[in-house]
């Protein structure tokens, strides 16, 4: 049987999505920047994609500005913040997504800005006194730190970090395109100046995304061009993209707690099974912690074999689909930059397994059975 279990990468689209964006890819076709019939009707519903975003984050609909995704929307925050407010100092950890860190790393070799990496420990948690001995040694800076970890599945302290960088007037940039359409977010509670989500990791399309920019923040745009999204984002909107985001967020809050329980179940059903047939198995991070990490992420750290350098490659075989680490690296003979943060042991195989709404107990059960099978075999000593 198939398996697909990489929803961390990205999600199967919502047939609920695509029947919101037919019409927007088949009769209401026109340019939203035009001002006859045809551009108002696709106008219209462009702001009323952004109307509904905005309302399920209880923000302003002109808080929120339309992307081609997460990387362009951490990329605009990043940049625009330290170009227009003077930026001299920012902050991360040397687990965030690679659309932030490389960001900040160019930044940093263009002497546009010195970098600081806060402390993590073994399980990959923040050190939240380290942040604030940075914060209070240097001039005003950029705190960019992710809610929820793509790779390892650890949950981020918003309220704590959020407190610090008010205390220390930072400016706070979170990715939040893992935790996006799986937990809820209060932007009028949350201290953060932006945030990002991309829809096809909640079951919307690809190519789309957005940022959220609290009221008072001002900043230049990343993409210039034309005047669209507001001054903030030059070129025409993908708006079907954008119409399939919003009603994949929508059906995200309407079924959260439902598809949360689900998946849930799911993921200890995997933790549970893998511990009962594998000996030595371990889990990276805080991935088996079912109240501090991604309830769609799980970490898997297999114990040293000779099989291991072929784990990901006999689990395709199988029809398994499983990432070794964060997709946007697979395929690369570089290895994971936050596992190696964590220090796991390199003779260790380790694989994520990610879930949804459409992940099947007979899935997980596949998957477990494939593993097991293939740590039959004598272990290296």
């Amino acid at each position: 049987m198939k398996a697909y279990l990489d929803n961390a990468a990205t999600t199967r689209l919502d047939p609920e999505v695509l029947e919101a964006m037919l019409p927007l890819m088949t009769e209401q076709f026109g340019n939203p920047s035009s001002i006859h019939a045809h551009g108002r009707a696709v106008r219209s519903a462009l702001e009323r994609a952004r109307k509904t975003v905005a309302g399920l984050l209880h923000a302003a609909p002109a808080e929120i500005f339309f992307t081609s995704g997460g990387t362009e929307a951490d990329n605009t925050a990043i940049r625009g913040s330290i170009e227009t407010l003077g930026l001299t100092h920012a902050i991360t950890s040397p687990l965030e997504h690679h659309a932030v860190l490389h960001t900040l790393e160019h930044l940093a070799r263009q002497g546009r800005i010195t970098l600081s990496l806060v402390r993590v420990d073994e399980k990959g948690q923040i050190d939240l006194d380290h942040l604030e001995e940075l914060l209070s040694t240097q001039p005003r800076a950029l705190v960019s730190l992710m809610h929820g970890n793509n790779e390892i599945g650890n949950l981020l302290d918003l309220d704590a970090v959020g407190e610090l960088c008010s205390r220390y007037d930072a400016i706070f940039h979170c990715d939040t395109v893992q935790t996006m359409g799986h937990y809820p977010h209060d932007l009028q509670q949350l201290s953060a100046h932006f945030i990002v989500g991309a829809a096809h990791k909640f079951h919307g399309p690809k190519g789309v995304g957005f940022l959220y920019v609290r009221p008072g923040t001002r900043i230049h745009p990343f993409v210039h061009g034309g005047a669209q999204e507001r001054n903030m984002r030059g070129g025409t909107e993908n708006v079907y993209g954008i119409v399939g985001l919003a009603k994949a967020l929508e059906i995200a809050y309407r079924d959260m707690d439902e598809h949360r329980r689900h998946i849930e179940g799911l993921k200890k059903r995997m933790i549970d099974q893998l511990r009962e047939k594998i000996e030595g198995v371990l889990f990276n991070g805080l991935s088996a912690d079912l109240d501090r990490s991604l309830y769609t992420v799980l970490s898997v750290s297999l114990p040293p074999s000779d099989i291991n350098d072929m784990l990901l490659f006999n689990l395709d075989i199988a029809g398994i689909s499983a990432s070794g680490g964060s997709a946007c690296s697979s395929g690369s003979e570089v290895g994971s930059h936050v596992l190696g943060a964590l220090q796991v042991p390199a003779d260790r195989a380790n694989v994520r397994f990610s879930f949804s709404k459409f992940t099947t107990a007979q899935e997980v059960d596949h998957a477990v059975q494939v593993v097991a099978e293939l740590y039959k075999r004598e272990p290296i000593c």
